[in-house]
């Protein structure tokens, strides 16, 4: 029987593998990676490579989406594979099916995690984990076409008292990562249509770059200041908190993102 192990690289270079990965991709026959799923703004594959002392191939979104991962679960039939998975494996549906797949082929799976741009996002922040209603992408818009669906969700959320985190489109392959400001523009852009007064420039949100690194940047304020502050290269990610905030949120926002103090007259 074969084995497919998924290992998380964590959020920024290639120092943020464990020591249980490094270990375990040490031990496999083959390294597989993919680097579509997220940026790794500090990560070098040469630098992986002499880590686990052996060659990494790269595959891309069409290997492992279009063709089902086919490559990997080749070579799992009947020896140790190991897929390293930027952030936490699991997070990015796509390796979900993967994992399914080679357990109907009757391939053991084993999953090594890492840090996830998930949970960095609520320490980072300060927001309270168990606020965070359903999360979503903000796609690059299409000719003109803009999806509504970023929009809804927040919408929703702010119903149920939840904040929202939106992930920020990438185009691995062009090299093209959506920045705070554009996903913000897209956004006020859908509440011109839509008119359901969710977003104002004067709401709040929290913008994160780079989580994970020595310069990291978390900044908490209205919709209008984060447009124009500067949050440097990506990788970006936002949130748009709920109405209300707890009050250790809003302590935590002010104290570790800057927010205005203002903030506090939102404590339910």
């Amino acid at each position: 029987m074969g084995e497919l192990v998924f290992i998380g690289l964590g959020l920024f270079d290639e120092k943020d593998i464990t020591l249980r990965g490094v270990e375990e991709a040490k031990d496999a026959e083959f390294v597989f990676a993919e680097l579509y799923t997220s940026l790794l703004a500090g990560f070098s594959m040469s630098r992986l490579e002499r880590i686990i002392g052996k060659e990494i191939i790269v595959l891309s979104r069409r290997e492992l989406e279009d063709e089902n991962g086919e490559a990997i679960l080749r070579k799992a039939q009947n020896g140790k594979v190991a897929f390293l998975v930027p952030g936490d494996p699991l997070i990015a549906t796509t390796h979900v099916d993967l994992r399914i797949r080679a357990e109907k082929q009757g391939i053991k799976t084993k999953i090594v995690h890492a840090a996830s741009i998930v949970s960095a996002v609520m320490g980072l922040s300060g927001l309270h984990n168990y606020k965070f209603g359903r999360s979503v992408t903000i796609p690059f818009p299409i000719g003109n076409k803009v999806s509504r669906t970023p929009y809804e969700v927040i919408m929703e959320n702010k119903m149920r008292n939840l904040h929202t985190l939106c992930f920020l489109d990438i185009d691995a392959e062009n090299q093209r990562y959506m920045e705070i400001r554009e996903a913000l523009e897209i956004l006020l852009s859908l509440e011109e249509k839509i008119e359901k007064n969710i977003l104002t420039l004067s709401s709040l949100a929290v913008g994160i770059s780079r989580a994970g690194a020595e310069d990291g940047v978390v900044k908490a304020g209205t919709i209008r200041d984060l447009m124009i502050f500067n949050f440097g290269d990506p990788p970006h990610i936002l949130v748009i908190p709920s109405d209300k905030l707890h009050f250790m949120e809003a302590e935590a926002l002010c104290m570790l993102a800057g927010a205005p103090e203002w903030i506090k007259e939102r404590i339910k």
